[in-house]
C-alpha cells in the first residue's frame, strides 16, 4: 500500500507514501478515495488530514514513468474517474502541504477543504509550462478558492506561489512555522472535530453543494482539451523540458 491510515481523537491521518515527490496515479488516488469514503462511516473519525511522506506533498502525475509515460490519455481517463469521487467524500479534509504541490498535486490539495502550508511550501499550476490544459478539476476548484484573477495568474504564468502569498490569496488557510506543519494541520483538524459532527457535515454539504457535479463536468472538458494538447509538439517539448530540468521552447505547434 502507498497509503497509511490511522485514527486518533476524532482525526484520521491519510499519509501518501511515494517519497520524495509522491507522484500519483489511478492506484494511489483510488486508495485515498477508498480510505476517505470508508472513514465517512466511521464514528471515530470526524476530520481527515491528508499528508505525505518525504520532501514534497505531491508532484502530480509522473510523465517520465508509469502509466502516464505509456499513454497520457488512457491514464488520465482512469485517474479522473477516481479523482471525481474525492468530491463525494462527506468528511471535512485538511491538507498538510510541505515542499511543493505541483500540477495535479495542486489539484489534489484543492480538493480538500483546507490547506496548511509552511513559508517554504510552493504551489504551482504548471500546466501551461508543460504545454497542456489544466486538469484534476482545478478549472473549478482553484478559482473558487482564490478568485478568478488569482487563478488566471497562476494558470497562465505557471509561476510558483510561496507559502506567504498562498496565505494572502486564500490558497493556504494556515501558515505553520517551519517544522510545525503536521502540528498546525492537526490543530485545525482538532478544532473542527470538537464542533458538533452532524452540524459540521451539514454546513460543509451546504457550502459544497453542486461542487462534485461541477468538477465532473470540468474534468470531462479538461480531458478533452488535454487530449488535443498532448498530440502537439509544444506538449512534447514542455514535458521533455520538465524532465530534463531546462526551460521549454514553445513554437505554438
Amino acid at each position: 500500500m502507498d497509503l497509511s491510515v490511522s485514527v486518533s481523537d476524532g482525526v484520521a491521518l491519510l499519509e501518501m507514501r511515494r517519497p520524495p515527490a509522491n507522484h500519483f496515479d489511478e492506484t494511489l488516488i483510488g486508495q485515498v478515495v477508498d480510505a476517505a469514503t470508508g472513514l465517512d462511516d466511521d464514528p471515530a473519525c470526524r476530520v481527515i488530514v491528508l499528508a505525505s511522506e518525504g520532501r514534497h506533498f505531491c508532484a502530480g502525475a509522473d510523465f517520465g514513468g508509469g502509466d502516464f509515460a505509456d499513454d497520457h490519455v488512457a491514464a488520465a481517463e482512469r485517474l479522473y474517474r477516481r479523482a471525481a469521487e474525492l468530491f463525494d467524500v462527506r468528511t471535512p479534509m485538511v491538507a498538510a502541504v510541505q515542499g511543493t504541490a505541483v500540477g495535479g498535486g495542486l489539484g489534489l490539495a484543492c480538493a480538500t477543504d483546507f490547506r496548511v502550508a509552511e513559508p517554504s511550501t510552493r504551489f504551482v499550476a504548471n500546466f501551461a509550462r508543460l504545454g497542456f490544459h489544466q486538469g484534476f478539476g482545478t478549472s473549478v476548484t482553484l478559482p473558487e478558492i482564490v478568485g478568478r484573477q488569482a487563478a488566471a495568474d497562476m494558470l497562465l504564468t505557471g509561476r510558483r506561489i510561496t507559502g506567504e502569498e498562498a496565505l494572502r490569496i486564500g490558497l493556504a488557510d494556515r501558515l505553520a512555522a517551519p517544522g510545525t506543519l503536521r502540528e498546525t494541520a492537526f490543530a485545525l483538524a482538532t478544532e473542527i472535530a470538537a464542533a458538533a459532527p452532524l452540524a459540521v457535515r451539514s454546513i460543509r454539504a451546504t457550502l459544497r453543494a453542486g461542487l462534485a457535479a461541477r468538477v465532473r463536468e470540468a474534468l470531462a472538458h479538461e480531458l478533452a482539451e488535454q487530449k488535443i494538447h498532448w498530440a502537439t509538439e509544444d506538449s512534447a517539448e514542455g514535458i521533455a523540458a520538465s524532465l530534463a530540468r531546462r526551460p521549454p521552447i514553445f513554437r505554438g505547434v
